[in-house]
């Protein structure tokens, strides 16, 4: 509680053990006989206020500590044999700011308490300033009255009824709800949490409560159908159970306790097929209704009863919980003093989520308690935008079916329609791959190309040899989209043969000197390239191969030396042929990949995939016969 104005530590020492005294159940231990669990309550018991002056700290560090004090005391544990199960601790910031800790043990408190006893704090402590006797009316019952009310209450034939609808509608139910998670699943269930906020707009909550009054269900009701959806969407299974809270305090005497009350109910949803949302409304009512007519059997009862599967891993029933809660009444500031709740960070999760929502002045605010170690913060909240959009869907278009509801949000819509299809690049669209070689061979003649161990070219050494060898194929027939085989060791002698290829107005077929002759010669024939390069050692392994003519590169050293230095002319196209690549024939027979120059030319420069400058050189990892080497040569 956020204390703003001029306090009285007395007026609020006296408050809070008014408090005390008021609450049987903030004076009740739970201590062990005979092994088991029973409650003892002290006729008295003052809860002591540790103070801590942050004065002395720099303000700019004041926030931090605050912050680190408060999520201190949210994790030190209880000791359930002795009591207190609250404590009280406040923190002074200045003057007139204090932070009044207060942490409770679930076992004496729910979510309801919380509302009693900001609103009895504040009217105690309002009285107490005033030197006026306490202005709260006696309770009527304690909580360990509605204990034993409720132990005599549910047996018999009503507990046999409650506990039979409960194994009747959660027979056969699925133990798990497959969300995909951003980590591996512990093998043991682990509780670290953080929570994700959204807001949807009064708009929205509008059109929802109109759907509700029209439909017959409640907001909550509405709520639950479209989160079950949209757990079907993101699990693809359509058995959903989902885990809600419910106050169980259906009698006027419960209503001002302090005290473990709320029951959990499981909603468990059938949304296969394709209904409409308007359809999965009504069956999401009869669930509601069958749960609520069923309340009062407490949760471990029903597992007990029902003996699950168990898992360390997760939690019994369901993994995700849904409420829709009342919002915190503040109460007016006293004359000195203004009291404002607020919730603390415990970076604890129970479940695996917990979508929390309240009623707000702005819309409807959306809490996600999740597990980090299941999910980051981005998934959260895209999933928080999920649920918006697709309620948003629902209750403008009702009668859609619940499969075509939309999920992505706008920005998620563009990016996946518009920008991730922006594949479309600036690159030089009209030159050929020797073309463009060519135009920087002229721009930096003496820059080294290619080395080799001991080997290496310049660029206007390799453009010369690349032109002299394709003089010598254009002679022998090479025309545009002729394959021409290359069957070369690694070495300076495999470029100049796949550029002068390629300024011949032909393309390559690179043939891996470690492959088995066999694939070799199917490749040749397959390709029907009528030429191979080659050296005299190399040729004879697929000389048996008839009608292709065979260029020996060492032993033709003299006649290529003797051709023009400069390139022949082609009418080759960047939309001909560069080369052809084989697949490895895993799964049947082997197939020739057929790439023209614009794709080869697309792939190298393009600026937004690769940016090469003068500086960099680029190792041929790859053998010539994978694709991977065409960028790398």
């Amino acid at each position: 509680m956020h204390l703003s104005g001029e306090l009285s530590l007395p007026a609020l020492q006296r408050a809070l053990d008014a408090l005390m005294a008021r609450h049987e159940s903030l004076r009740t231990s739970f201590a062990l006989h005979d092994g088991q669990p029973f409650q003892l309550i002290a006729p008295s018991l003052p809860l002591p206020l540790t103070c801590v002056d942050l004065r002395q700290v720099p303000v700019d560090e004041r926030e931090e500590r605050l912050t680190q004090l408060s999520e201190e005391a949210a994790r030190l544990p209880f000791d359930l044999s002795q009591g207190p199960l609250i404590r009280a601790a406040l923190l002074r910031a200045d003057d007139r700011k204090h932070i009044l800790l207060l942490t409770m043990h679930h076992i004496v408190s729910d979510g309801w308490s919380m509302d009693v006893l900001f609103r009895e704090l504040n009217a105690l402590y309002t009285a107490f300033t005033r030197d006026e006797p306490s202005p709260l009316s006696a309770l009527p019952i304690q909580y360990a009255d509605f204990a034993v009310w409720q132990r005599q209450w549910l047996q018999g034939e009503r507990l046999d009824a409650q506990l039979s609808y409960w194994k009747e509608q959660l027979a056969g139910a699925p133990p798990f709800l497959p969300l995909p998670t951003d980590f591996p699943r512990p093998a043991i269930q682990t509780f670290r949490g953080a929570v994700a906020r959204r807001t949807l707009p009064l708009s929205l909550l509008d059109s929802l409560k109109r759907l509700s009054r029209k439909e017959g269900t409640t907001l909550f009701m509405t709520l639950l159908a479209g989160f079950q959806v949209l757990l079907r969407r993101y699990s693809g299974q359509t058995d959903i159970s989902v885990g809600t809270p419910i106050a169980n305090r259906n009698r006027a005497e419960l209503e001002g306790l302090i005290g473990f009350f709320v029951n959990s109910l499981v909603m468990r949803t059938d949304v296969s097929g394709a209904p409409s949302f308007r359809e999965l409304l009504r069956r999401v009512r009869e669930v509601a209704l069958g749960a609520y007519a069923h309340q009062d059997v407490p949760f471990e009862q029903v597992v007990e009863a029902l003996q699950p599967e168990r898992d360390p891993s997760y939690s019994p029933l369901f993994q995700v919980m849904f409420a829709l809660q009342s919002g915190v009444e503040q109460s007016p500031p006293t004359s000195a003093l203004s009291m404002e709740s607020r919730e603390l960070r415990t970076h604890t999760s129970k479940f695996d989520l917990i979508v929390a929502t309240v009623e707000g002045s702005e819309g409807l605010d959306c809490a996600v308690e999740y597990n980090t170690d299941l999910f980051t913060p981005d998934t959260i909240h895209r999933m928080l935008g999920h649920f918006q959009t697709l309620l948003t869907a629902a209750a403008e278009q009702p009668d859609t079916r619940i499969t075509g509801l939309p999920l992505l949000t706008e920005p998620e819509r563009n990016k996946v329609l518009l920008d991730w299809n922006k594949t479309s690049t600036e690159f030089p669209r009209h030159g050929c791959i020797h073309e463009l070689f060519s135009v920087q061979a002229r721009a930096t003649p003496h820059a080294l190309a290619v080395r080799f161990g001991d080997e290496s070219l310049t660029y206007a050494q390799l453009e010369t040899q690349a032109n002299q060898l394709a003089w010598h194929l254009q002679g022998l027939g090479v025309v545009p989209d002729t394959l021409v085989g290359i069957y070369l060791e690694r070495s300076p002698s495999l470029i100049v043969a796949m550029l002068a290829c390629l300024k011949a107005g032909g393309a390559y077929l690179p043939l891996d000197t470690s492959y088995p002759v066999d694939r070799l010669s199917f490749m040749l024939r397959d390709a029907r390239a009528p030429i191979l390069v080659t050296t005299q050692a190399l040729s004879g392994k697929l000389s048996s191969e008839s009608g292709v003519h065979v260029v020996a590169m060492d032993t033709q050293a003299e006649v290529l030396a003797r051709q023009p230095p400069r390139a022949p002319p082609t009418s080759t196209q960047p939309s001909h042929l560069a080369y052809a690549i084989y697949t490895s024939g895993s799964t049947g027979q082997p197939k020739g990949i057929l790439v023209p120059h614009l794709g080869v030319v697309r792939l190298v420069r393009d600026s937004d995939y690769i940016q090469l400058s003068s500086q960099d050189r680029v190792a041929q990892v790859s053998n010539a016969s994978f694709d991977a080497a065409t960028f790398e040569i």
